[in-house]
């Protein structure tokens, strides 16, 4: 059989069918055949595989949203780009909240040592500023996201003012290849979630995922919370009436189609579909879905954040308030360059412990957990990101009519 036939069979199979059986293959591996390191090297290469690959997506990723962003759209846009931003902050408010109330810890290897803990705000600020301004070349290359992101929007910002298009259409170009490619290997997470799972269970046994479901528990809670209360809450502020009608329809046609994807760029063409369904704009519509697949991200800005502080609590580092607030600001900044592809905010979690000053090891082991909990969680975080996505598009559809002294008639 030709090596495309075979590939052809295996992507035919829905992606979360194959990631339960490489988590089930994983685990019956390890109580029978525990401690081969063959099989755990699966695991490690396919994390490695992300990781080599998103700094790339995340800077061209972010330069080409910024750059393209905002030609035309007047009000509109900027209340559509508050509210995704907004949303995505109280998200990751609503996630440090959660976790000092409910705190989760995990097993890590034994090779990940505790840090000493922080404690000055000022220390954080410093980290943040220093890592901020460097070699871009070299932070692509070192995975240093704090540079990565401040190079990428400023370039982005930069290259808006300008009239070159074909470079902007080379970033655009660039960032779909990249994420072709971070496609790709995320059609192997079954096997690596296979090797991860193996090597878990191999070291640790079968209580370790006692500690994985209580974090998958705190995880979709808080987006059960976003997308169930601050949401429309906020949406039926702005809109002065009930808000579910609507959250029902996004989450019908959409979040369901996103949970079954998990990928929120590949359900850009559903949630098109149901904005010209509701009667919006399509000019507008054409160009809010597409942006906000890459910056609304409200699932992720929570999975960050709750990750990130769960590597901290395990290696007993004190995080204070002040600083947890300031993880929520760059939780969210992470969260908008992260990838519309499935377990995209996985990728951006690096970042959030770096400025917590934790081992690079805790964010590679936190990202394994990731991709074992993925099919819950992100599935959740996936239907939670796209959903919003119609659902604030709507909301600013309704804010403009209001603003023009017209009767919003919309079909929900």
């Amino acid at each position: 059989m030709k090596l495309r036939e075979l590939w052809d069979k295996w992507t035919s199979i829905s992606l979360i069918i194959r990631i339960v059986a490489g988590l089930l293959i994983g685990i019956v591996l390890a109580l029978v055949i525990p401690g081969l390191d063959g099989i755990s090297l699966l695991g490690t290469l396919f994390v490695n595989g992300l990781k080599c690959i998103a700094p790339f997506l995340v800077f061209f990723l972010i330069i080409g949203s910024i750059a393209g962003s905002g030609s035309g759209l007047g009000s509109r846009f900027k209340t559509v780009l508050i509210l995704y931003i907004g949303s995505t902050i109280v998200a990751s408010v609503l996630s440090v909240v959660m976790f000092y109330a409910f705190p989760v810890s995990v097993t890590m290897p034994d090779d990940v040592e505790a840090v000493e803990s922080t404690t000055s705000v000022g220390t954080f600020l410093i980290n943040l500023i220093t890592g901020m301004i460097g070699n871009p070349l070299s932070a692509l290359i070192d995975g240093n996201y704090l540079c990565i992101l401040f190079w990428s929007a400023f370039i982005g910002v930069v290259l808006r003012a300008t009239d070159l298009q074909q470079v902007k259409d080379v970033a655009h170009g660039i960032a779909d290849l990249v994420t072709k490619l971070v496609r790709i290997i995320i059609e192997f997470a079954p096997i690596g979630v296979l090797g991860i799972v193996y090597g878990i269970v191999s070291d640790y046994g079968m209580d370790v995922f006692v500690d994985y479901g209580a974090l998958i528990l705190i995880l979709v809670v808080c987006m059960a919370i976003v997308m169930f209360i601050t949401n429309p809450l906020i949406g039926g502020v702005l809109m002065r009436k009930n808000p579910y009608p609507l959250l029902y329809k996004c989450l019908r046609e959409s979040g369901i189609m996103a949970f079954l994807t998990r990928s929120s760029a590949a359900n850009i063409p559903v949630n098109m579909n149901l904005c010209d369904k509701l009667g919006l704009d399509k000019e507008f519509y054409s160009v809010s879905i597409p942006l906000g697949a890459t910056i609304n991200m409200n699932g992720a800005a929570v999975t960050i954040t709750i990750m990130s502080l769960c590597a901290a609590f395990t290696l007993g580092v004190d995080i204070p308030i002040a600083a947890a607030i300031l993880l929520c600001i760059i939780s969210t900044i992470a969260a908008c360059g992260a990838s519309g592809v499935s377990g995209g905010s996985l990728l951006l979690i690096p970042m959030a412990c770096s400025l917590l000053g934790l081992p690079p090891e805790a964010a590679d082991m936190m990202i394994g957990i990731g991709f074992v909990i993925g099919v819950i969680q992100d599935s959740v975080e996936t239907a939670l990101n796209s959903s919003a996505d119609v659902f604030y598009t709507s909301v600013s559809e309704v804010v403009e009519c209001r603003k023009k002294g017209e009767v919003p008639h919309f079909n929900f």
